[in-house]
Order: structure tokens, then C-alpha cells, then sequence
């Protein structure tokens, strides 16, 4: 299990970096921080409490989580089908990223290209997924070299 973690984590790692970067240099990248943080307020003023602030940090941190714990599920699978499973999480998490957020009434990334930006977030988020899959394959092959 802290190996499947410990993937997660690294796959949400590098999704954040990927992320936070191309929202720096890139006009249309994809910015699910947006979305994260329309997410919070709307979850905090369903309770009448204030969403928290800095809210972009909080954003960041519930992502950071809550994609640890997503990729992580690459564990529940083979060792040797890591990167593969990966994938699939990535591509299966991208779609959703990209097909949600107005259906859950979270309105839709900020981008004047949505095509460009569409295809970015089902990108980043395939490479997190392959990214927590190589980990887990690795780490799983390296435990067996030891034994």
C-alpha cells in the first residue's frame, strides 16, 4: 500500500509541476487550479462558511491530495501492468477534467483556445498517470530484486 501511495504522490507531483509551469508560459494552458478553487468556494458557501484564504494554496493542496489518492489506485493492479494502468487512470482522469467541471456546475477552464487547452489537460493528466505507473513498476521491481 506505500508503494501504491507513494506513486500516487509522485504522479500528482509531476502533474502539479506540469501544471503550475505551462500556467506560466503557455496562454491556453489547461488551469484546473481554476476549477479547484471555483470547487472550494462553492463546497464552502453550501455551508454558509467563507472559503478559505489563500485560496489558489488551498486549491493546490486538495489537488495535490486528492490526485495522490486517485493515482495511487495504480497499486490495485500488477506491478508489471504499472504503466499501462497508469495510463489509464491518466487518460480515464483527463476526460473527466475536460468533461465535468460545467456539468458539476463548475464552469469551464478559462482559455480562449478550448481545443489547444482540452487537449493539454487530457495530456498532463495521461502523463501524471504514466508518471505514478513507472513508479509503482519500479518500486515493485526493485522489492523483488531485494528479495
Amino acid at each position: 500500500m506505500l508503494k501504491a501511495l507513494g506513486s500516487g504522490m509522485l504522479g500528482a507531483c509531476a502533474l502539479t509541476l506540469i501544471h503550475e509551469t505551462a500556467r506560466r508560459y503557455i496562454d491556453d494552458a489547461p488551469r484546473m487550479d481554476v476549477v479547484g478553487m471555483r470547487a472550494i468556494a462553492k463546497t464552502f458557501r453550501a455551508v454558509d462558511a467563507e472559503p478559505p484564504v489563500p485560496l489558489h494554496e488551498t486549491a493546490l493542496v486538495g489537488e495535490m491530495v486528492s490526485n495522490s489518492l486517485y493515482y495511487g489506485l495504480v497499486g490495485l493492479g500488477d506491478a508489471e501492468d504499472g504503466v499501462r494502468n497508469g495510463a489509464a487512470l491518466g487518460l480515464a482522469a483527463g476526460l473527466a477534467a475536460v468533461y465535468l467541471p460545467e456539468p458539476l456546475g463548475l464552469g469551464r477552464q478559462p482559455a480562449k483556445n478550448s481545443v489547444e487547452t482540452n487537449l493539454l489537460t487530457v495530456a498532463f493528466y495521461l502523463l501524471g498517470g504514466i508518471a505514478a505507473g513507472a513508479a509503482y513498476q519500479a518500486l515493485s521491481s526493485e522489492e523483488e530484486q531485494t528479495l
